[in-house]
């Protein structure tokens, strides 16, 4: 119920923040418990407005409301910029949750010093359409109470994990801050092998799309059923899955160059958030 009610100052509307107020207005929230700072405002930001949104295009000396939390959703050269107006308007109650990549609570906190409530939160590309999966860690001040609206807030663009600790963040970057890409790279070689076997392009692609789609919906639906029962499922002993099977669960197939490339985007994210 408190959802309705809370007050949220959203910094950056693109296609994250975009989608996440999106979800807060469809769960409810009206457009008048919601601040938007953004500079280049879309048409449809500007149409909320007409509703009661409060659009702003650089933060003032103060706000319109009092605002609950403050959701950064913008790029860290931004931060940098509004980070000082933000001091000057914010009173050290807010919760503040971010979805930046790469910035620690700590650098969150020397840019904010006045803010003690921090979630910082990893979500990855399918948020922007409300299918993504929002890591989040939250810093030891946040209460329980403001544990529940961070996740709710962040529900509304998928599913969300709390994580035990913030080097664990580096991890869910590298498998699904990441992720989407290596699906995306697998519908590429897939198409391409269907080329080789003479298939015209265009159907490869349509062919390669469309399945890693319906397997996708089949992971989405069945969320109870293991990916490795799924797997079996479709796999007939000695049949063509199986075949190809053997290809990919061999000592040098597909399971050691993942890990390999998970490691490498887990090596890479921690030398860009130190």
């Amino acid at each position: 119920l408190f959802m309705k009610s809370l007050r949220i100052l959203l910094l950056g509307a693109g296609k994250m923040g975009g989608a996440m107020l999106e979800g807060w207005l469809h769960r409810g929230v009206k457009p008048g418990n919601v601040i938007v700072v953004d500079p280049a405002p879309s048409p449809r930001m500007r149409a909320l407005e007409k509703q009661g949104l409060h659009l702003l295009a650089e933060v003032g000396r103060e706000l319109p409301i009092r605002v609950d939390v403050v959701l950064l959703a913008v790029k860290p050269q931004m931060l940098d910029v509004a980070a000082p107006q933000l001091n000057s308007v914010l009173d050290g109650d807010q919760l503040v949750v971010s979805v930046i990549a790469g910035k620690t609570i700590a650098d969150l906190r020397s840019r904010l010093p006045g803010i003690a409530a921090v979630v910082r939160s990893m979500p990855n590309l399918p948020a922007s359409v409300g299918r993504g999966v929002t890591g989040c860690i939250a810093s030891p001040e946040v209460s329980e109470r403001q544990k529940q609206e961070a996740g709710m807030l962040l529900s509304a663009i998928g599913s969300v994990e709390w994580l035990p600790r913030e080097a664990d963040v580096d991890a869910v970057t590298a498998v699904s801050g990441s992720g989407p890409a290596y699906v995306f790279l697998l519908v590429e070689t897939l198409a391409k092998a269907g080329e080789d076997l003479g298939l015209a392009p265009d159907l490869a692609m349509r062919l390669a799309r469309a399945t890693i789609e319906g397997a996708g919906e089949l992971l989405y639906r069945d969320k109870e059923l293991p990916a490795a029962q799924l797997r079996k499922n479709v796999t007939s002993p000695g049949g063509t899955t199986a075949a190809a099977l053997e290809v990919l669960m061999a000592e040098d197939g597909l399971e050691p160059l993942m890990r390999k490339a998970v490691a490498a985007a887990h090596r890479r994210a921690g030398e860009l958030s130190g």
